[in-house]
This record gives C-alpha cells, structure tokens and sequence, in this order.
C-alpha cells in the first residue's frame, strides 16, 4: 500500500499524466467544434488535436527539469525521450497513417467488385501533424509550469 501513496506522491508523474489527459479531453473539445457533434472515441484513440503524447513527454521533461536541476542527466534523458516521441508521433506514425489510407483505397477499389472479400481496413489515423505535436508539447510546458509551485 505505501508503494501506491509513494507513486500518488510523485508530483512529476501526476502532472504529466495530467497533461495527457487534459490534452485527450481537448479531443473532444476541437471535434466537437469541428464536427458540430460529440465523439467520445476520440478519447481512446491515437492521432488528432492536440498530441497528448507530446503533451505527457514535455510535462515529464519540464517536470524533470524543475525537481532535478535543468542540467541533470536525467533531464537531458527525458529531453531525448521527448524529442524522439515527438519525432515519432509527426514523422513515422504519419507516414504509417498515409499508407494505410492508400492501401484501404486500392482495396476498396480492386475488391469492390468481390463483396465476399472482406479484410478489416487499416487504422488511417496513427500519428500526428507538426502542428497537433507543437500544440501538445505547448500545452504539456504550460501545465507543468502551472504545476511548478507543487514541485
């Protein structure tokens, strides 16, 4: 039990997982401004505005920075992380994304005649543009330099 109150005790992880929920909450928000309606999945899946990959990473790191020391190891071990998530996220997710929408295409259209062909589509939204990545890196420094007084 006391290992539970010492990982409620870890300020830093309770503001980085703060930030990413509150980006994944966001979702909600700009799709419903977007679309004019509520979509929940939105909470559950990857992609979409704003990243909370990026938001979690850059709270952890600037979390890191304000505990530690901006000159710590470990703070430049969780810049790194965060850089390469954030990479990640815009550069080979995307990519991954842009294929999957192009292989879902070419078999819509070489099957659609073969309706007993019946393959799950690829998941088309995986990663993130710039923007959705520099909106949750922002939105991950703001949160944790609110939080910065609990530190």
């Amino acid at each position: 039990m006391e290992d539970v109150s010492a990982i409620l005790d870890n300020h830093v992880l309770i503001v980085a997982l703060g930030a990413c929920f509150l980006a994944q909450g966001l979702k909600v928000v700009v799709e419903l401004i977007q679309h004019r309606k509520v979509n929940l999945r939105v909470l559950v899946e990857t992609g979409g505005m704003p990243s909370s990959h990026s938001a979690l990473v850059t709270a952890l790191a600037c979390g890191i920075g304000q505990t530690l020391g901006w000159s710590s190891p470990m703070f430049a071990a969780t810049t790194v992380f965060a850089v390469i998530v954030m990479y990640d996220a815009a550069g080979v997710r995307q990519a991954a994304g842009k294929q999957a929408r192009i292989l879902n295409q070419i078999i819509d259209e070489l099957f659609s005649e073969k309706p007993e062909f019946n393959e799950d589509r690829l998941k088309e939204l995986l990663g993130h543009t710039p923007v959705q990545v520099i909106v949750g890196s922002i939105l991950g420094l703001l949160i944790s330099c609110l939080a910065a007084p609990a530190y």
